[in-house]
């Protein structure tokens, strides 16, 4: 089965990216959101165990938005046992207490332990639960560790897609290079400081004509003002340019109407 066209060109990125194991999961349309979440986080490989209503599932690849190919790829499993028989770790996502014993991580956690897996060559999956219950005991004991994450307490349902999408999230951010905060400049750039100095004379020159700082004693302090508000952030070139066309506008409009200097406007100075 195949939706739209075949979907997206979807490959595993890197030998040993995680496998998301479902176990028991009840709606087809859940297994193809948990797919497209996959999909967003760069992980490829999906196994299935025991599908309440079986498998394949045509609601399934119609709620996968275009990864098809990671359900095309999927596998079928009667046990959580045959899942994770080729794996050498194991993560159980488990948001409730249990009378377990194992060590607990954040998904954040999780995702950096999976990548460094990875590097030595195991493999690794992930088992998330059915919508209603989750993982029982019996699941968990095939893991050697649990994955918790830290939401808000006083609400920590999340669907099973929603699930899949924090791991999958996590694991893509943990290898990922994308600086937190950037300037998008499109078709410009981030102006030098000599281009912000042309452009604060220029704005100071005509000012001092309008007799706006016109106050001797406060004049200093005005200008240092404008310094600090150009000067603070990254100022992009085309946007030096417009501020440059709005002064000379102002000036130019000033000139037409019979340009007031500073005497003209305060006698008393």
């Amino acid at each position: 089965m195949t939706g739209r066209d075949g979907g997206a060109e979807l490959a595993p990125m890197g030998e040993n990216s995680p496998v998301v194991i479902l176990v028991r999961p009840q709606l087809a349309d859940n297994i193809g959101a948990c797919a497209r979440a996959m999909a967003n986080g760069g992980l490829f490989h999906l196994r299935l165990v025991a599908p309440r209503d079986g498998w394949p599932q045509e609601r399934a690849w119609r709620t996968a938005s275009g990864a098809d190919r990671i359900l095309d790829q999927s596998t079928l499993h009667d046990t959580v046992a045959d899942a994770v028989a080729d794996l050498h770790r194991v993560f159980a996502t488990c948001p409730r207490p249990r009378h377990v014993i194992k060590p607990v991580m954040t998904a954040r956690a999780a995702a950096g332990t999976l990548r460094e897996a990875g590097q030595r060559g195991l493999r690794c999956g992930i088992l998330f639960g059915p919508e209603r219950a989750g993982l029982d005991n019996d699941d968990m004991a095939q893991a050697d560790t649990l994955v918790r994450y830290p939401i808000n307490p006083a609400f920590d349902s999340l669907n099973l897609a929603q699930a899949v999408m924090v791991m999958a999230y996590e694991w893509w951010t943990a290898a990922d290079a994308t600086p937190g905060q950037r300037l998008m400049t499109n078709g410009t750039a981030v102006a030098p400081k000599g281009e912000i100095e042309n452009l604060l004379t220029h704005l100071i020159d005509e000012l001092d004509a309008s007799g706006f700082l016109r106050n001797a004693p406060k004049r200093p302090g005005m200008v240092r003002n404008l310094y600090h508000l150009f000067q603070r952030g990254e100022v992009t070139e085309q946007e030096l340019r417009t501020l440059h066309g709005v002064i000379h506008m102002l000036a130019l409009g000033r000139r037409r109407r019979g340009r007031l200097e500073p005497d003209d406007l305060n006698p008393e100075l």
